[in-house]
């Protein structure tokens, strides 16, 4: 009998990566903070409905507190004067956060060619995902959340870690 193998633990052991293990949780438990400003804001709470079902990517949990979110979507037009509550509720979300535009007035400013209208949120967050449409449907976020989780599954997690650790040796 050999002693370096046991057939009872063999199947129980599983090699992978660090940032491959922080990277699968993360893009498997996204937490929402819905900054819902204008129509686009029906199709956002569509996507939480029975029917197409958000929960499959452990998103069903609209937070509304930002400290609780990871990922914020920008449904609708924004405004100027929203703008700065927006970037307040964006500088409250802990890191690593994401945004995604979700239809054109997010997007683009949409229709809207206005001294009044942000033309684009990107001129205010990062954005990681488009969503096009106006508004766009369900199946679009849907979407758009999954092209999210593949970028956070390309993300170098522990980049972070390796700069602190090196920063505090010297």
């Amino acid at each position: 009998m050999h002693a370096s193998y046991d057939s009872k633990i063999e199947g129980n052991v599983i090699f992978t990566r660090v940032d491959a293990a922080i990277n699968w949780m993360r893009k498997n438990s996204l937490w929402p903070m819905p900054m819902g400003l204008a129509c686009c804001a029906i199709e956002l709470m569509a996507t939480a409905s029975s029917r197409f079902d958000i929960s499959r990517f452990g998103a069903e949990v609209m937070r509304f507190s930002p400290r609780q979110s990871d990922v914020m979507i920008v449904a609708g037009t924004v405004t100027y004067k929203m703008a700065l509550a927006v970037k307040r509720v964006w500088d409250q979300m802990p890191d690593p956060k994401w945004c995604i535009a979700m239809g054109a007035c997010a997007s683009s400013g949409g229709m809207y060619r206005s001294y009044a209208v942000l033309q684009g949120i990107d001129k205010l967050l990062p954005v990681d995902v488009y969503i096009s449409g106006c508004p766009p449907r369900p199946e679009a976020l849907i979407e758009g959340l999954m092209k999210l989780q593949a970028k956070i599954d390309g993300e170098e997690s522990t980049r972070d870690l390796k700069t602190t650790a090196s920063e505090a040796s010297h």
